[in-house]
């Protein structure tokens, strides 16, 4: 399988394509439970954002087998328990990632393909420098600053608007804005007052920072606003959020909007012509990298259009309008001390390197990703070298290489420098917890562990997720707390029913947990009712936290929005047998749900063992339906669409869009249930069975027409 990986995604068959996804579903979702988790990353960003990128071009090419459990679909961290949080009123999305020049032409290529533009066709972009910070929105109503909010998880992030007032670049009162506007923007640290810092703190006996973006989060996140006032912490504006009325037609406009209104604005920004631009304009800030005397981790471009941004829209968890163009990793060498293996939610065992400590690009790391057995190894059962394979042996010179701020991989080893008595690492075939066969599918290239429940690693991870912030997200109760609870005798949570009645237990024990290290009558008191305020969750939460093997948080919202409540879902997945049946149809017709997907949720709920776990869980809660979208007015809300054949006046993906945002359901395949069949020339077999069931069918003219878009 190690073939797959360096395979264009354009030229897998379906078998490479599913084995190929279920690589990068289990390298993504350990990466990003590492990173916002457990606070110990594992993978550079460049690798990160580039599997995003290619788990999205395979899902493109092959829909049906679109697992959605990859922790791609989520952004940021979840919001520190220390501040209070607010909800951002348009969403703090990232951005997808170019990495060389072929990337940016790809980019450009997406964004007319999206917008049914030729080559030839005029595309002005925006060319800006991707400031190395910590994201701000600043809310301004009637011109003076209300609130200020760090990005979070891109929903919801922490409330840092005492210290936000103390930073020099952030105007208290603007005018002539719109009555409200919302600024975006990133604090940063200069060189120079990083290194000021860093030797008043020495002088002080307290906490040195590793790089400027630590200093510049730290800073903005103290609990103190007099620290934070003490800190010399910058501000450059480059986006907005809500706005009562348009700041401007163009992103640059836009930006010179705010620059007129009092705010910094980085001056290397610039208006560019097509892709050949875009990638000097790139050269041009690389070369001044060194010497801006803040850093910078890339470049990023935006279509200028304001009205093309609207048509291109949003992925789950990026504009289609925009991408950040980074620059090369950061490279060192070093000793591979150990191999560890960890074991996550799904069983799968992912090896870890454990690095002699060495200095990438400012920052201390010691640990690196290995990916699975096939990255480590360099030939195969048979002998066979495998290409892609590295063979890492314990004791190794290795290289090493890091993008941005998170722990890299190991890119090489040198031969010349291995010792004389390094063996072959044997990947184990029993799970380092308990002991169960570890078994790799054919197809997969991740070894899993078979203990199932009966695996504490499994047991836990489970429980970490459950409760992460995409989940039930309850205040006090993180990764940490989790395995103390888990290990607990007097207050064992061995299941996310556990959490829920972790309050009574406690009033029927000797060993109250106020009287225990690290807690007391008011942290205690705390946490039960933190618990009691997530018995109330909406329903799209609770699919996402069951922990679902390919259930991933887009996935669980879109099964929700389909199914509505609780019993409706539950009613349906009991009912479903894979393969077969009216409720297993139902399942597959929701767009972004394939066979792989479909049967892991169906198969959960018929396993007798899982079941009473879900139903002793389901007792304890209030769940709500999932709040929809607003769609007032829209003539296609609550309806299954389908498009097929050619559409001569959007692109596919516009059109799908544009019926999502209106609060329409939109299905991959025709059935009684279908309530409007769009069809373009070269429409078939979807036709032909809307015709037999008697499905109202338009063309692409009469889409538009209904939409209000002729």
């Amino acid at each position: 399988m190690a073939d797959l990986a360096r395979k264009d995604a354009d030229k897998l068959d379906e078998d490479e394509a599913r084995a190929e996804l279920a690589r990068l579903a289990d390298l993504l979702a350990k990466a990003n439970t590492a990173y916002h988790a457990e606070d110990a990353p594992f993978i550079s960003d460049a690798e990160y954002d580039a599997a995003k990128q290619r788990n999205a071009r395979i899902e493109a090419r092959f829909p049906g087998l679109k697992r959605e459990d990859s922790p791609s679909e989520q952004v940021g961290a979840a919001p520190s328990e220390a501040f209070a949080k607010v909800r951002h009123r348009v969403k703090m999305l990232s951005l997808g990632n170019a990495f060389d020049d072929d990337d940016v032409r790809e980019f450009d290529g997406r964004v007319r393909s999206f917008l049914g533009l030729g080559p030839d066709a005029p595309m002005t972009y925006t060319a800006e420098p991707k400031i190395d910070g910590l994201s701000l929105n600043l809310r301004y109503e009637n011109g003076l600053l209300v609130e200020a909010a760090t990005r979070g998880d891109g929903a919801e992030g922490e409330n840092v608007t005492a210290n936000a007032r103390t930073i020099d670049d952030i105007p208290q009162r603007i005018d002539g804005a719109p009555d409200v506007l919302e600024v975006r923007g990133e604090v940063y640290m200069s060189h120079a007052d990083f290194a000021a810092l860093n030797e008043r703190q020495t002088e002080r006996g307290g906490k040195t920072f590793a790089n400027p973006r630590n200093a510049a989060a730290g800073s903005l996140r103290q609990l103190d606003s007099r620290i934070t006032a003490e800190r010399p912490l910058r501000f450059f504006a480059y986006a907005w959020g809500e706005v009562s009325e348009p700041l401007a037609d163009t992103q640059m406009s836009a930006i010179g909007r705010l620059a007129a209104l009092g705010f910094s604005t980085n001056p290397l920004t610039a208006t560019v012509d097509g892709p050949d631009a875009m990638i000097a304009h790139y050269e041009m800030i690389a070369e001044q990298r060194a010497t801006l005397g803040y850093d910078i981790d890339g470049v990023v471009y935006k279509v200028n259009d304001l009205a093309l941004q609207e048509r291109l829209g949003f992925r789950s968890t990026t504009p289609r309008w925009a991408t950040a163009h980074k620059f090369p990793a950061e490279l060192a060498w070093t000793w591979l001390d150990a191999i560890d293996i960890q074991v996550g939610r799904t069983g799968a065992l992912s090896p870890v390197a454990r690095l002699t400590p060495v200095t990438v690009g400012g920052v201390v790391v010691s640990n690196a990703t290995l990916h699975n057995e096939d990255y480590i190894a360099g030939r195969d059962s048979n002998g066979q070298e495998i290409r892609g394979g590295k063979d890492i042996r314990v004791g190794d010179w290795v290289q090493v290489y890091r993008a941005g701020d998170v722990i890299p991989k190991i890119a090489d080893v040198d031969l010349d420098k291995r010792p004389g008595d390094a063996v072959p690492y044997a990947f184990p075939e029993t799970c380092p917890d308990c002991g169960s066969e570890a078994i790799r599918e054919p197809g997969d290239a991740v070894r899993r562990c078979t203990g199932g429940l009966i695996c504490p690693a499994q047991a836990v991870e489970k429980l970490k997720h459950f409760v992460s912030r995409a989940a039930f997200d309850i205040e006090g109760l993180g990764a940490k707390q989790v395995e103390a609870f888990y290990h607990d005798e007097s207050l064992p949570v061995k299941e996310p029913a556990d959490i829920f009645t972790l309050q009574a237990r406690d009033a029927e024990t000797i060993a109250k947990l106020k009287n225990r290290d690290g807690w007391g009558e008011k942290s205690a008191a705390n946490l039960f009712a933190a618990i009691d305020e997530r018995r109330r969750i909406e329903l799209n939460r609770v699919i996402f936290a069951l922990g679902i093997r390919h259930v991933g948080e887009n996935a669980a919202n879109l099964i929700a929005r389909h199914y509505g409540d609780w019993a409706t879902f539950e009613a349906a997945m009991t009912e479903a047998t894979p393969g077969d049946g009216a409720a297993w149809d139902e399942l597959l017709n929701i767009d972004g749900v394939g066979a792989v997907m479909a049967t892991s949720l169906v198969t959960t709920f018929h396993q007798e063992r899982e079941r009473a776990s879900i139903d002793r869980l389901v007792a304890e809660l209030d769940i709500q339906p999932v709040e929809a979208p607003s769609t007032e007015g829209s003539p296609v809300a609550g309806k299954i669409v389908v498009f097929t054949g050619t559409l001569e006046k959007m692109t596919r993906a516009e059109a799908k869009a544009t019926a999502e945002r209106l609060g329409a359901k939109v299905s991959g395949s025709v059935s009684a249930k279908t309530d409007l069949v769009v069809a373009g020339p070269g429409a078939g077999s979807k036709a032909k069975k809307a015709e037999e069931l008697g499905v109202e069918m338009i063309d692409e003219d009469g889409w538009l027409a209904l939409i209000g878009e002729a």
